[in-house]
């Protein structure tokens, strides 16, 4: 009875988030992201040579994330086939159960992996993705264990959540196309963010004070970004694994864990952050769009307690997002954007990704590369900007993106999606 009354909690929770999103949308009056970029004043502080990255990431958990939670444990059960001819024989599709710290506090639930058949003759690549969506939405025809320990009937996408969702965020906000990645050489695990750590107000944080031996995250975004660290340690054991080339992928929330994860993990090879917005790749300083100080009142779970209130009170963070941006030199990183998604700010995005670029380019790598200007998508540069029409979603023109970006940096199969390009 309890795992009904979890399920049913979290189409609750999807459904409170599509209504959400409509609001959103709605305040924003659909409008279109400037394009424009000279008239914006530069992010500040300026980053000065040679890049402090210790002093930058203790300054931002101090005033925004919280703490990374080193040496937090993390143990995983013995690898469950779901189906060794997966995809008529394109490849196998697994689960393990990934606990992260020890006793009463632990929390444990179940990651699916897809692995492509190229991995029998050398190591893939692999994302790991985050999803709003449990582990039955993301594989809906496959028997993969949902959060609590039942065998998925199905998948959470259904109704009029499941329409709403779909024709909003996109077909891919949670149903997950393995074919096209395997198409790319890419293994693919994935499993929901609020599994690990719930993504509600006081759930979340009993479930990070609970958490030990070690120290605790005190926000949800730092917790989900430890998500990823965990996950890539256990895979990155897999003979089949590219340990060197392993990606956190995330869309809106999880894609601002996914640059943390990138900026904190020496795991994380790469960040695809795709519209990660505010508390991820847009100015903290920008008053377009949702702004901080909103998101910090409205979801103060995902940042360090009380950072809301300091911000009505007129605190101001030390460093502008370029600096956690700069964190993740000399890998490369995905920053994905919609036109219309001006709730999350592609203009003050692309902003400070041209303020990272210099750390890029100090550290021996070639930053934005070709991408003068927002729709200049280059998928081969270590800061790779994508924008493309539409709101904040994730539709098949990402997912050609994502593939692109990956096998230009790690190999795989690459294929014409190396020619896409940002368009109007």
């Amino acid at each position: 009875m309890i795992w009904q009354f979890l399920k049913w909690t979290m189409r609750l929770i999807l459904g409170a988030i599509v209504i959400g999103g409509m609001s959103a949308c709605t305040m924003l009056g659909l409008n279109y992201a400037s394009l424009e970029t000279d008239n914006r004043p530069a992010p500040t502080p300026e980053i000065t040579l040679p890049f402090d990255a210790e002093d930058a990431r203790e300054i931002l958990e101090r005033e925004l994330y919280g703490p990374w939670p080193e040496n937090l444990p993390v143990s995983a059960s013995e690898p469950r086939m779901i189906d060794d001819n997966y995809l008529g024989g394109r490849g196998t599709l697994e689960e393990v159960t990934l606990t992260i710290g020890e006793g009463a506090g632990a929390r444990s639930f179940p990651v699916v992996i897809a692995i492509p058949n190229e991995a029998r003759s050398k190591p893939v690549p692999l994302l790991i993705s985050q999803t709003f969506s449990d582990n039955c939405s993301v594989f809906p025809e496959d028997p993969v264990t949902e959060f609590g320990g039942g065998i998925c009937d199905g998948t959470g996408m259904t109704g009029m959540v499941g329409f709403l969702a779909t024709n909003i965020f996109g077909t891919y906000i949670a149903y997950a196309p393995i074919d096209r990645y395997f198409d790319a050489g890419l293994a693919y695990a994935s499993f929901s963010g609020w599994s690990f750590v719930p993504d509600t107000n006081g759930s979340a944080q009993t479930a990070m004070a609970e958490l030990a031996p070690g120290p605790m995250p005190t926000s949800a975004l730092m917790a989900w970004a430890y998500g990823f660290h965990a996950a890539a340690g256990i895979f990155g054991e897999d003979p089949r694994i590219d340990g060197n080339a392993i990606g956190a992928i995330g869309h809106s929330r999880y894609g601002k864990a996914a640059l943390i994860a990138s900026g904190w993990s020496d795991r994380i090879a790469t960040a695809v952050a795709h519209q990660s917005g505010f508390g991820g790749g847009s100015s903290s300083r920008s008053t377009t769009g949702e702004t901080l100080v909103r998101m910090a009142k409205s979801y103060s779970h995902w940042l360090r307690p009380g950072l809301g209130e300091d911000l009505e009170a007129g605190f101001e963070l030390t460093l502008d997002q370029h600096f956690l941006l700069a964190l993740s030199a000399p890998k490369p990183i995905f920053l994905g954007n919609g036109r219309r998604d001006v709730w999350s700010d592609p203009n003050s995005s692309f902003i400070l990704a041209e303020a990272a670029d210099r750390v890029y380019e100090a550290s021996g790598a070639g930053g934005l590369g070709d991408a003068a200007k927002m729709r200049d998508f280059d998928p081969s540069a270590e800061i790779s900007y994508w924008l493309r029409p539409g709101g904040h979603s994730v539709v098949s023109e990402d997912i050609d993106a994502f593939t692109a970006f990956m096998t230009a940096h790690f190999g795989g199969n690459s294929r014409s999606e190396t020619g896409l390009q940002s368009r109007e």
